[in-house]
């Protein structure tokens, strides 16, 4: 599948046709909170109206304004009206999107349920990969989310909280495993995963659930919208020593990708134009590092017969 070369293959070529204003997308709230965002930047600057004049309408500062414009925080029905009125929006129809799509953005997702033990730094993430079409991931450590068996990702959970109670172990396992509905719908989102090899061959856990974990990849290989690389240990140095990362794309025109990269106690979500092509070009070259797809299963049979 590789062999072409990643741009070739990697599902990044025309958007899907944008979805109009008010639908309700998915992604719980996370993704109309940053349509509504980018809709109502758009009137603004389509009116030179400033972040700080924006923001004297709603009684919030320019920054606070900035931040209801990524989407990273919620408005309130009374501010996303009182600034459609100050931008002069006049037509019913266009205010009634608008404001739906606020509703929508005040919605809990599914998700809402893990709520005692989802971090407020993880759970824009969440939002984010339920409506990607696209994801792309490299990791140097362990085996991406998405693909984890559940006995792997319990041994993973453990290493971070080995203290907790079991109930919220099973809970976090949970989490994790439901989020992996998203590749197996009716309308699957396609996940290229880039594995160092470290990955493959790092334990976790008891004996067996590393054997039943290069198993089940094996099986996700398979599936036509996941593509699987492993950088080998013979590639040397390679182009994201600096550690692992994701890329998301979504089909709606208003929703710029997102660079993810998530750290011990927080996490980064970066969406500059600028940013996110340094980041897809370091994914392109790895790609190109790495083994092609079609060499995946050889690897992971490889490692499974080693004693």
């Amino acid at each position: 599948m590789v062999a072409a070369g990643p741009q070739r293959n990697s599902g990044y070529g025309d958007r899907h046709p944008v979805r109009r204003i008010g639908a309700p997308p998915g992604g719980g709230p996370t993704v109309p909170r940053r349509l509504l965002g980018a809709q109502l930047r758009r009137l603004r600057e389509e009116r030179g109206i400033t972040l700080e004049d924006a923001g004297e309408v709603i009684r919030a500062s320019g920054s606070k304004m900035s931040r209801l414009e990524t989407g990273r925080v919620s408005f309130k029905d009374r501010d996303i009206a009182d600034l459609l009125t100050f931008y002069e929006i006049t037509d019913s129809q266009q205010r009634a999107a608008l404001l739906q799509l606020a509703r929508n953005a005040s919605a809990h997702g599914w998700w809402h349920d893990y709520s005692d033990v989802l971090p407020a730094w993880f759970e824009p993430y969440i939002g984010l990969e339920e409506a990607a079409t696209s994801i792309r991931a490299y990791e140097i450590q362990f085996v991406p989310g998405l693909l984890q068996t559940e006995d792997y990702a319990r041994a993973i959970t453990l290493l971070g909280h080995e203290t907790a109670p079991s109930a919220e172990i099973d809970q976090r396992v949970a989490l994790r495993m439901a989020r992996q509905a998203l590749l197996t719908g009716p309308q699957p989102a396609h996940l290229w995963a880039v594995l160092d090899e470290a990955v493959l061959r790092r334990p976790a856990g008891r004996p067996g659930v590393m054997r039943r974990q290069l198993q089940h990849l094996l099986n996700a290989a398979e599936r036509p919208n996941v593509t699987i690389q492993v950088i080998p240990f013979a590639a040397g140095a390679h182009a994201a020593a600096g550690g692992p990362f994701s890329i998301l794309r979504f089909a709606e025109r208003d929703l710029p990708d997102v660079v993810y990269l998530e750290q011990l106690a927080s996490a980064l979500y970066l969406d500059k134009r600028e940013t996110v092509d340094h980041y897809m070009a370091v994914m392109d070259r790895l790609c190109l590092e790495a083994a092609p797809a079609s060499s995946t299963a050889r690897a992971l049979n490889a490692i499974l017969r080693d004693p």
